[in-house]
């Protein structure tokens, strides 16, 4: 496949100056044909019960990403992503404060735009509801999906009152937008109605000790042929690998292990995905900045050598 960039290597570009967009990629919302994929930021946190914050997650994990722009060729990739794949920074959708109402009409909006113009939506929040909204956008080009999620919260919880970033997986498959039955669970840590629990889980402790590989396995058997949704809520991480988020849990995985099941989901057709819950003033020297910016580009990284091999 011929060589593709929009903007010269990142290694190019300075790792303090004019970091406005992730990876210094170009800031623009001209959905041009040759774009292939789209970060779009959701600096939003009104559904949040705990720590607020997550607003403020979108800058910093843009901020964080200039310390990845170094490495042209991204162990233990050996290639530069961005030769294969044209990606641009939307910038952040915008709502009206005080009217989380609002928020979910506008991250519908710009999301439905970015999927409708055939461009993979890469999106960073924000406390985890913005996921629901997102996740309805997709189902209006690509149906019924699978759900490969990370956390250590289920987010299954019954809940009536809609804007609540712990409740967005009860509401989804009740809305047919995703299939319980074909979706999986990694690093789940706190309680939930084990009985009436449809989706697989691999809990915390689980996941610690069983191998990347077979995690991955797991996956992608559960997913099977259905198009896979892939949201990570930082907060499955351990708080040692990402303090900076509103509802930290002990006993998460790392972020090595992270990093190896994500780049090990070559073969599921993901379609869309979604990093949420950093919350930078919780942050310590930008440590769960920088994870989230980096598992951000472990999957472009998926993506540009799908790209690499056609």
């Amino acid at each position: 496949m011929a060589k593709n960039k929009i903007i010269g290597n990142p290694t190019d570009i300075s790792m303090y100056s004019n970091q406005f967009s992730f990876m210094s990629r170009p800031l623009t919302r001209k959905l041009k044909e040759n774009v292939d994929a789209v970060i779009l930021g959701v600096p939003f946190d009104l559904a949040t019960t705990g720590r607020p914050g997550t607003r403020f997650g979108p800058s910093g994990v843009r901020n964080a990403s200039s310390n990845l722009g170094w490495e042209e060729n991204r162990w233990p990739w050996n290639f530069n992503v961005f030769d294969h794949l044209n990606l641009v920074d939307y910038g952040d959708v915008d709502y009206i404060p005080g009217k989380p109402e609002d928020g979910l009409a506008e991250i519908q909006n710009h999301a439905t735009q970015i999927i409708n113009a055939g461009k993979t939506l890469v999106s960073i929040g924000g406390d985890h509801f913005v996921t629901l909204p997102l996740l309805r956008s997709h189902y209006k080009k690509f149906g019924k999906m699978a759900l490969v999620h990370f956390d250590a919260h289920t987010d299954t919880y019954p809940n009536d009152n809609l804007i609540d970033h712990g409740c967005m997986f009860y509401h989804a498959p009740k809305e047919g937008l995703i299939d319980p039955s074909h979706s999986i669970q990694i690093g789940i840590r706190t309680d939930y109605e084990k009985e009436s629990h449809e989706f697989q889980v691999i809990d915390g402790a689980a996941a610690n000790d069983l191998s990347s590989a077979s995690i991955v396995e797991s996956i992608q058997k559960r997913v099977g042929d259905l198009p896979v949704y892939l949201t990570f809520d930082i907060d499955c991480l351990d708080p040692a690998f990402a303090p900076g988020t509103g509802t930290p849990v002990v006993g998460g995985l790392t972020t090595d292990k992270a990093l190896k099941i994500i780049r090990g989901l070559t073969e599921l057709n993901i379609i869309g995905f979604d990093l949420v819950e950093v919350s930078p003033q919780y942050d310590h020297a930008e440590i769960t900045a920088l994870a989230g910016a980096t598992i951000i580009l472990e999957y472009l990284y998926l993506l540009g050598n799908k790209r690499k091999t056609i």
